[in-house]
C-alpha cells in the first residue's frame, strides 16, 4: 500500500499491528507503581489494578471514537484542541483555546517523564543485578549515563520514522511481556506464592477505613490509571495509520485485553509472593521490586537472564513514552498552542525537534530528581516523578472526557460522521467520569503524593511545569497576533 500523506507531513504508514507493537509497553507500567500503591494497601491492589484496566476500557471507547472523528488530530492531544478552538479565529486569547491546549500540555506531561522514570529504573535494576555499592554522585552518574545512551538511542531511531520505530516496536513487543510472565509465572511454580499473604493482608496494618484511608485509596485508583489506562496511547496515532475507522479500535482493545490480563497476573503474583508481615519481606518493596523475585526464584545465574530481558522490555515502554509525548507536542505547534519550532520535520515527516526537547527534558528531570535523592539524601526517587506526572494524567483525562461529551452535544460535531462509534449511551459513563477525574482522583492523587514520600515536591514539579504553562501559552498566542496583524497591514 502506497504511503498516503496526512495532515501536517505526517504519513499514513502505520498497520493496527504496528501500533499495538508500539504501546505494547504499557504493561511495563505497572512496575514503578507496585511499590508506592502496597505502601497503603496490600491484597486490595489487585482489585485497583484489574478496576483501573476496565476503566482504560470505558474511557477508551471514547476516546477511539473520537479520534476518528477527528482524523487529523493527532490522538488525544490534538482532539482535544479541535474540540475546543475558539468561537472566534480573530481572537488568539480565547480561554476555550487554552482549555484544549492545556489538555494537551497535561497529556505531554504525563507521557513525557516516563522516560526518565525508566531511566532511574533501568539504573536502579543494575545496581540489584550486579550488587553495586554505590551511592552520592556515582549513583547519580549511573542514572546520567543510562539516560544518555537511552535518549541518544531514541533520537536516533525516532527521526527515521514511526514505521521504523514500529519495526522496533515489534521485535521487543515479542520479548516485552515474555520477562515477567517469566519471573512471576516462577514464583508460582517454586513455591514462593502464597495465597494467605494476600487474603491475610488485604490492606495495610495501620488500615481502618476511615476518612483518610478512603481518600488515599481514591488516590491510589489516580495513580493506577497511569499505567492501567495508558493503552489508549494506541490511538496518539490516528493520523498515522492506514485505515484510522480500522486500524484504531483494533489496536486499542488489543492492547487492552493484554493489559486486563497482566495487571491482574502480575499483581496476584508479585503481592503473593511477599508476606506484608515480615520486615525482611517488606523491606523488598523498592522499585527494583522484580530483581529479589528473580533471584528467589531462577538463583543468581538465572536472575541476570531475566533481569537483562526485563531491561529490554523497559526500553520498549521509554520508547512509548518518547514517540507519543513527541507527537503530542507536534500537534500542540500545529493548533498554534507552542512555538512553530516543535512543529517542524525532517526529511521522513517526524517532528524531530519536538523528540529533541523531549531528549533535554528528561535529562533534566533525571538529573535534578537524582541529585535531590543520591546526593542531598531527600528521599526523592523515580515515584516523586511518577506521582507528579500521575497528577498531569489525572487532569489531561478530564479534560480529554469532557471534549467527548462535548462532540456528542456541540451541532458543530455531533453530525460528523464516525467510522468507529461508541454506543449511543456512552456519554452518561464517561460524564459520570470527567466528575470522577476532577473531584475525586484529582484532589486524592495529590494528598496520596504527599503521604507516600511525606513532601510536598511531587505536588510542586507538576504544578510549576503545568502552572508555567499558562504565560507560555499567553506569548504564543500574542505573538501569533501580532503576525497576523502585520501580515494584514502588509496586504
Amino acid at each position: 500500500m502506497a504511503e498516503e500523506q496526512a495532515e501536517g507531513g505526517l504519513k499514513r504508514s502505520v498497520s493496527w499491528k504496528q501500533g499495538l507493537f508500539i504501546a505494547m509497553g504499557v504493561p511495563i507500567l505497572i512496575l514503578p507503581s507496585l511499590a508506592d500503591v502496597s505502601n497503603i494497601v496490600w491484597g486490595l491492589c489487585i482489585f485497583v489494578w484489574t478496576i483501573s484496566v476496565l476503566q482504560g476500557f470505558l474511557q477508551n471507547m471514547a476516546y477511539g471514537e473520537m479520534v476518528t472523528v477527528f482524523p487529523k488530530a493527532t490522538g488525544l492531544p490534538g482532539c482535544a484542541q479541535t474540540v475546543f478552538k475558539p468561537k472566534d479565529p480573530n481572537n488568539p486569547h480565547d480561554m476555550r483555546k487554552f482549555i484544549g491546549a492545556f489538555s494537551a500540555w497535561c497529556y505531554w506531561f504525563a507521557w513525557c517523564p516516563v522516560v526518565a522514570i525508566f531511566t532511574m529504573m533501568i539504573g536502579d535494576y543494575l545496581v540489584q543485578m550486579f550488587e553495586w555499592d554505590i551511592k552520592g554522585w556515582t549513583y547519580l552518574g549511573l542514572y546520567m549515563a543510562v539516560g544518555l545512551i537511552i535518549v541518544a538511542v531514541m533520537y536516533v531511531l525516532g527521526v527515521r520514522g514511526l514505521e521504523g520505530g514500529a519495526k522496533l516496536g515489534m521485535i521487543l513487543a515479542i520479548v516485552s511481556v515474555i520477562p515477567i510472565i517469566i519471573i512471576v509465572a516462577g514464583a508460582f511454580i517454586s513455591g514462593e506464592f502464597e495465597f494467605a499473604n494476600i487474603t491475610d493482608n488485604i490492606t495495610s496494618p495501620d488500615w481502618s477505613w476511615d476518612f483518610e484511608d478512603i481518600v488515599l485509596l481514591f488516590g491510589c485508583f489516580g495513580l493506577a490509571q497511569w499505567s492501567a489506562c495508558a493503552w489508549e496511547t494506541a490511538a496518539i496515532y490516528g493520523p498515522e495509520y492506514e485505515n484510522p475507522g480500522k486500524d484504531v479500535p483494533k489496536a486499542l482493545f488489543s492492547c487492552g485485553m493484554i493489559c486486563l490480563f497482566m495487571y491482574f497476573f502480575v499483581s496476584v503474583g508479585v503481592y503473593g509472593s511477599f508476606d506484608q508481615s515480615d520486615p525482611d519481606d517488606a523491606a523488598l518493596m523498592t522499585n527494583a521490586i522484580l530483581a529479589p523475585l528473580s533471584e528467589a526464584v531462577f538463583g543468581d545465574t538465572g536472575k541476570y537472564v531475566a533481569l537483562f530481558l526485563l531491561i529490554i522490555a523497559m526500553v520498549l515502554v521509554i520508547q512509548t513514552g518518547f514517540l507519543g509525548s513527541s507527537r503530542t507536542l507536534y500537534s500542540m505547534a500545529g493548533e498554534g498552542n507552542l512555538p512553530e519550532w516543535f512543529g517542524k520535520v525532517n526529511g521522513r515527516g517526524m517532528p524531530a525537534n519536538a523528540m529533541l526537547f523531549v531528549c533535554v527534558f528528561n535529562m533534566l528531570l533525571v538529573f535534578i530528581v537524582g541529585y535531590s535523592g543520591c546526593v542531598a539524601k531527600s528521599g526523592d526517587t523515580s515515584s516523586t516523578i511518577l506521582s507528579a506526572s500521575a497528577i498531569g494524567y489525572c487532569l489531561a483525562n478530564g479534560i480529554a472526557l469532557a471534549a467527548f461529551v462535548k462532540s456528542r452535544r456541540d451541532p458543530e460535531f455531533r453530525d460528523l460522521p464516525r467510522p468507529y462509534s461508541a454506543p449511543k449511551c456512552w456519554i452518561y459513563p464517561i460524564a459520570a467520569m470527567v466528575f470522577v477525574q476532577f473531584v475525586l482522583w484529582f484532589p486524592c492523587l495529590v494528598y496520596w503524593s504527599y503521604n507516600l514520600v511525606d513532601s510536598i515536591t511531587p505536588a510542586i514539579i507538576a504544578g510549576i511545569i503545568l502552572i508555567c504553562y499558562l504565560p507560555l501559552w499567553w506569548i504564543v498566542q500574542t505573538r501569533r497576533l501580532g503576525g497576523t496583524a502585520e501580515a494584514e497591514a502588509s496586504d
